[in-house]
């Protein structure tokens, strides 16, 4: 059959996203993914250097997604179909690209982790991410924030003259262009993916990127790269060089075999082909293969541990296969990001496809041999000569304007066309996908003023790069313009600064909670905890005089967010600081329904451990509650738990991810 795209249907048993988090993210969330500065001094030089380049401080001026629950309905996804005689590539425009499915229909076998369920959890930069498939991961350290979010799609021609998928949106992280293009040449056993990053500016910006894939496992399953050493970064925030396949007696090639979840980053040397490949006991499975600009790979395992086990049950379904993940990334690990200069563009080439190879060898004692095994096989199904040729020819359809649109994506990349006009051949980013988040960025750019809002809305995101703050200084000076220009001058690391826009904001501010709970965040991260604690009840006290009385009539799902977020961090605030009273008073006036979620019962848990009610508070755990947007490598359970018992933590609790 010829190559085909086409637009379907896939329903999943689904839990809603729900409404973004109304507060801007002065902080990060609590990531792990960061090393001492002791681990740097026996790293390669540009590798240490390229670990301290650039740190994300916060995801401004992305959202957090944290509204989402456990209660999940069968749902209809949007899906395009890609599809020869060999495989069938199933892709969700709508959930940053993510490729669900590769289907290879000569053997029926589904060569990557299909998750059976859409389930969100607290792993993404911004929160809500999923596990499964291959997903496209760009900006800083960590899941994507574009996880969730909807892409740009359509048709463009092929390198062989067939249908190609074009995915592409605007990455608010570092302000970046991207694009994935997806095809299957005709009678190919592997889907090619181009992708293409561009640094359309006039400075030096820093760029992430994985390619993750979610692959199967079990005990016979090993991952096989082209390298006899891996960087290994644990949950202690160490990261050390280690031999492969055996670290401390065990081969961590076998996902299975370890304790607890880990990273092992294969040290590639310069001039291997660079591939990984997951091979199941009959040495079958995916094989993924790339032009030499994508250079590191990674295996990541849950381990055998039962809080890694808790999280693969937490991500799908009981009773479901385990994954590990197996990635492919622009530099050695993911603990580092690499400087694209101005007006450059980086871009490489993919191939995902089945690889069947000898099992005695793939599972063999001599780890050479099964290496060698696996490189010949690919090189049989896929010469290294053809990848770098496909690339070449795919450069030419790069730049090729798309078709008719399969999906939208955001209108952040349209505002900056239009703020710039940058020309992006090939990724256009039409003015008509401007909506109404980017309406008042769109008057500040045209007449110089940042529109107040309506009073019965929260006010919406803020833009947080030079050139905003840039026009945030030069406008007329009102509250709501205060408040944003404040947070991108936190965002730019101008604390005090911030600050005192705040301040200024707040002398003439109706409603005043906005800029009041920006002020307890930076005394809260300035080391005034007590401070902090005033303003959120100060905050509270305005939220609820002019909202109401924390009913759960509170218009809508919006508002219903910014109860629950302010509410959330002030009960925080104030516990931190020994006003357990005021605490409970916050948690008692916020709406019933928002009351119900497992983070106000762990909330509630808390408050009477506070009180000295350890009985009640053991009560609830025993009872059973589940905190939906709980951080990867949190340990809020285990710790609560153990200021209540000393009896062994439940596994419903166990989310550890290391000793």
């Amino acid at each position: 059959m010829a190559t085909s795209v086409r637009r379907a249907v896939l329903t999943l048993p689904a839990a809603p996203l729900g409404p973004e988090n109304p507060l801007p993210a002065l902080r990060a969330l609590d990531e792990t993914h960061t090393v001492d500065d002791r681990a740097k001094r026996g790293m390669p030089r540009d590798m240490a250097r390229q670990v301290g380049y650039a740190p994300l401080r916060t995801v401004l001026s992305v959202r957090i997604l944290d509204g989402y629950g456990r209660e999940r309905t069968p749902t209809d996804l949007d899906a395009l179909v890609i599809e020869n005689d060999r495989l069938r590539v199933t892709v969700l425009p709508g959930l940053g690209g993510r490729v669900h499915s590769i289907h290879h229909k000569p053997t029926g076998r589904e060569l990557v982790y299909r998750n059976p369920v859409l389930q969100p959890a607290c792993f993404a930069l911004n929160g809500a991410w999923f596990s499964g498939g291959v997903e496209w991961n760009i900006g800083a350290t960590g899941h994507t924030t574009l996880s969730c979010a909807p892409l740009h799609a359509a048709l463009v021609p092929a390198p062989d003259g067939g249908e190609m998928l074009r995915l592409w949106e605007w990455e608010r992280l570092r302000d970046l262009p991207f694009q994935v293009d997806l095809w299957l040449p005709d009678g190919s056993d592997f889907l090619y993916v181009g992708v293409r990053i561009r640094n359309p500016h006039e400075r030096t910006a820093p760029v992430y990127w994985w390619s993750n894939i979610a692959v199967e496992e079990d005990e016979r399953t090993r991952v096989l790269a082209p390298a006899t050493e891996a960087w290994h970064f644990g949950y202690e925030r160490d990261l050390r060089r280690v031999p492969v396949p055996e670290v401390a007696g065990t081969d961590v090639t076998y996902p299975p075999r370890g304790t607890f979840p880990a990273d092992y980053f294969y040290e590639v040397p310069a001039g291997e082909r660079k591939w990984i490949a997951s091979l199941d006991g009959a040495g079958q499975g995916l094989v993924q293969t790339s032009t030499d600009a994508l250079r590191g790979r990674k295996l990541f395992v849950w381990g055998a541990g039962r809080g890694g086990r808790r999280w693969q049950r937490w991500l799908t379904e009981p009773g479901t296969p385990g994954y590990a993940e197996i990635q492919a990334g622009l530099a050695r690990t993911q603990l580092e990001h690499v400087p694209l200069e101005a007006g450059g563009e980086f871009s490489w080439l993919e191939a995902y496809g089945p690889l069947a190879a000898d099992p005695v060898a793939v599972h063999g004692a001599d780890w050479g041999a099964a290496r060698a095994e696996v490189a010949d096989r690919l090189e049989a199904a896929l010469p290294r000569a053809e990848v770098d040729a496909a690339y070449t020819a795919w450069l030419a359809c790069a730049d090729v304007r798309p078709g008719e649109p399969l999906a939208v994506g955001s209108g952040w990349g349209a505002l900056e066309v239009l703020r710039a006009g940058h020309k992006l051949p090939g990724t256009p980013f039409e003015e008509a996908t401007l909506g109404e988040e980017q309406a008042p960025w769109v008057e500040l750019l045209s007449n110089g003023a940042l529109p107040a809002p309506d009073r019965a809305v929260p006010p919406g995101p803020t833009l947080v790069a030079p050139h905003w703050r840039d026009m945030l200084e030069t406008a007329p000076a009102d509250p709501h313009t205060e408040y944003h220009l404040g947070v991108a001058q936190w965002h730019a690391g101008d604390l005090a600064q911030a600050v005192r826009s705040w301040e200024r904001g707040l002398e003439r501010a109706a409603p005043r909670w906005p800029l009041l709970r920006c002020l307890a965040v930076a005394d809260r991260l300035g080391d005034h905890p007590e401070r902090a604690a005033d303003l959120y009840v100060e905050a509270c006290d305005d939220l609820w005089g002019e909202r109401g009385a924390g009913a759960d009539d509170v218009d809508g799902e919006a508002w219903t967010a910014v109860f629950a977020a302010l509410g959330r961090e002030a009960v925080a605030a104030l516990l931190a600081v020994g006003r357990t009273a005021e605490a409970r008073a916050v948690h008692d006036r916020l709406p019933p329904s928002v009351r119900e979620g497992g983070a106000f019962v762990l909330a509630e848990a808390r408050l009477l451990s506070a009180e000295g009610r350890k009985a009640e508070a053991r009560a609830l755990f025993d009872a059973g509650f589940e905190v939906a947007d709980l951080r990867e490598g949190a340990e809020t359970l285990n710790e609560l738990w153990a200021e209540l018992t000393d009896d062994p933590l439940p596994d419903a609790y166990e989310y550890r991810m290391r000793p």
